[in-house]
């Protein structure tokens, strides 16, 4: 652990597994003390129905050599997450950073079905997973975060804007319109939090290697490669630490108020802060996607990692 983000408190909204698991374990490991919250906990599980969980994320922390704590809190819920505020402003006084990657919907998708096929209520479901408690999260909880200048607001996404500036084939439209939100998240909070001295992105990572996205090839970190004979461009896959590492970056620098109102990404913050994957890689996942995926060209990561 090193000490970077000493005195700070954390954040990290929908932190049970992935992107935002990892995020929260790097906060840790550089000093940050972290609030996860979650909807599964030991004692519960949510319509995900996975077996991490919040208490899970916070061992992590604390095996890096940080500090934090689980709380069980449903983001859609604006009593639960009113008394988290409060909870956190009780004990804390302050919040300088807040990382929101509330999702969650997973199994609403419907690749390929247009709306008018898609469940309308999958479709309204993935709304409010990924906008409403978003929303209902930066009202309880960003009047805590521009209590003290120099506050960071993260909204997790999935892909760059200029990604999602256009439709993506096979992608459903409230997963669309849920994840591309977020762009807009960050660039209304930028634009509300700047008298405030605080800082609000978006921040995507590249393709992930989930706990999901894993069990879904049948392999595991050690041996994610093998996934490479069913999806060849799988080979541009991070691991969720580096994400992590993107934004405990974020966090860490004085200067991140220059990326205000943008969406970042993993790879683009790699080359900013100088770090790699866990494999001593550098994946560049989204020039990859554009240049070779969406290109048609044959799955090659020579040049991109």
């Amino acid at each position: 652990m090193n000490d970077e983000l000493t005195g700070k408190v954390a954040l990290v909204a929908g932190g049970t597994r992935g992107a935002s698991r990892a995020i929260a374990v790097e906060l840790g490991r550089r000093g940050a003390y972290v609030y996860v919250t979650g909807r599964t906990s030991r004692q519960h599980r949510s319509e995900v129905d996975r077996p991490e969980t919040i208490e899970g994320t916070v061992e992590r922390i604390t095996e890096a050599g940080g500090r934090g704590v689980a709380v069980r809190v449903d983001h859609l819920d604006r009593d639960q997450v009113r008394a988290l505020a409060e909870r956190i402003d009780d004990e804390q006084g302050r919040l300088d950073i807040l990382v929101d990657g509330l999702w969650g919907g997973d199994d609403y998708l419907g690749w390929g079905q247009p709306v008018w096929e898609h469940s309308l209520d999958a479709s309204l479901r993935m709304i409010r997973l990924g906008i409403d408690s978003h929303i209902i999260t930066s009202h309880h909880l960003l009047p805590l975060l521009i209590r003290e200048p120099g506050g960071l607001v993260v909204e997790m996404t999935d892909g760059t804007a200029e990604i999602n500036a256009t439709f993506r084939a096979g992608t459903s439209l409230a997963f669309y319109v849920a994840k591309a939100a977020a762009h807009h998240l960050a660039l209304a909070q930028a634009h509300e939090l700047g008298e405030y001295g605080a800082t609000a992105v978006a921040m995507t990572p590249g393709w992930l290697r989930s706990e999901a996205m894993l069990e879904g090839f049948g392999v595991t970190e050690e041996n994610w490669r093998d996934a490479l004979a069913k999806e060849p461009h799988f080979c541009i896959s991070e691991s969720p630490a580096f994400v992590g590492r993107a934004v405990a970056s974020l966090a860490a620098d004085p200067d991140r108020g220059r990326f205000a109102g943008q969406t970042l990404d993993s790879g683009q913050l790699a080359k900013i802060y100088d770090f790699d994957d866990v494999d001593g890689s550098r994946p560049d996942g989204w020039r990859y996607v554009r240049e070779v995926q969406q290109a048609g060209k044959p799955a090659d990561p020579t040049g991109y990692r």
